[in-house]
């Protein structure tokens, strides 16, 4: 998917169970489509105050959420933040799908992200899956989280420039209190964009499954 078939979308959905998954997901691709002048609007359903580190305030990931999104140039209007409890989505899934259904008579999007379907994290899986329900007119891409997916379906490729993971890196820099995790880390995420960008001929690239596609 070249800049231009980008350029085709105006408002799009960033569905992100957990504070940072969107940034790890399509970081890099959310900062493609705010430099081309896209309405991104990035909702969070979780800031996992119960699986905040020791020593840090429980709403921290409230705070560093966002100054990653800024990161990535989405406007404070366009962050939207629930509080459902994190690994406890299951159990919320008509509250959920609700809660998306809202969202697409408000907002419309023409493209929707949101973990892929082969995400083995509950809430992540409850994500994918309601979201599929609730915006099944819409095109909708999975994207990948290589420790959560025992396979994967890279049907699409995006293509991303020094600036755009630059930027990722940035954002996820924001969260001081994940900064121990490996994913969070520049050289797996500079690495993980590589692997892609030769899949697809290019330098940088970030991999999606296509649940839904409307053309």
């Amino acid at each position: 998917m070249k800049t231009s078939a980008l350029e085709a979308f105006e408002t799009i959905l960033i569905l992100a169970p957990h504070t940072d998954d969107g940034e790890l997901g399509c970081g890099g691709t959310i900062h493609k489509l705010t430099q081309l002048g896209k309405k991104v609007i990035y909702v969070a359903f979780s800031t996992c105050e119960e699986s905040v580190p020791e020593g840090f305030a429980p709403d921290v990931l409230t705070h560093e959420v966002k100054a990653a999104t800024k990161e990535l140039g989405i406007t404070s209007e366009n962050l939207i933040i629930f509080d459902y409890r994190v690994r406890h989505f299951p159990a919320h899934r008509q509250e959920i799908l609700e809660d998306l259904v809202k969202l697409n008579r408000e907002y419309r999007p023409d493209l929707v992200f949101c973990p892929s379907s082969f995400d083995i994290h509950q809430d992540h899986g409850t994500i994918s899956m309601e979201a599929k329900r609730a915006f099944k007119n819409t095109t909708l891409l999975g994207y990948e989280f290589i420790w959560n997916n025992f396979q994967f379906s890279s049907q699409c490729f995006i293509e991303l420039n020094e600036n755009d993971i630059a930027k990722k890196v940035a954002a996820m820099e924001q969260y001081k209190s994940q900064s121990k995790r490996l994913y969070a880390k520049d050289k797996l995420i500079r690495g993980v964009a590589n692997y892609r960008g030769l899949q697809a001929g290019v330098e940088y690239a970030e991999a999606f499954e296509v649940i839904r596609l409307i053309i």
